[in-house]
Formats: structure tokens, C-alpha cells, sequence
């Protein structure tokens, strides 16, 4: 998802993708530790996926918004 398409969200939904961006990297972390990851790039796409939510949510604090 694009950081503008995710600007349109609120913070609740924003704080639900991040929470559910955290057990899906939980789960392939776990998948690796037991050599059953099928896509290691997955990996990285979830990691920059939390890191651009946690971009737009600091923004949104930083100018007010909810």
C-alpha cells in the first residue's frame, strides 16, 4: 500500500494494519527459524510496510491530525 493511500485512513485503521503487519512478520520470522519460508522476500516488503504506516502515523501527529 502506498503511503498516500494510507494517509486517507484514520489512526484506528492505521494502529489495525500496523498490529496485523506485526503477527504476519512474527509468523515468518517463525516459518524461517524452521526453514518452512516459501517467500523470504516477504520479509522485506512486510518490514517496509510497518516502517511506511509508522512514517505516515508520526506525521499525522506531527501536524494534529487524528
Amino acid at each position: 500500500m502506498k503511503a498516500n493511500e494510507l494517509r486517507k485512513n484514520t489512526n484506528e485503521e492505521l494502529q489495525k494494519q500496523l498490529m496485523d503487519l506485526f503477527r504476519e512478520q512474527f509468523n515468518l520470522r517463525m516459518q524461517r527459524g524452521t526453514g518452512q519460508l516459501s517467500k523470504p522476500s516477504r520479509m522485506k516488503a512486510v518490514r517496509r510496510e510497518i516502517a511506511r504506516i509508522k512514517t505516515v502515523m508520526a506525521e499525522m501527529t506531527a501536524s494534529g491530525q487524528s
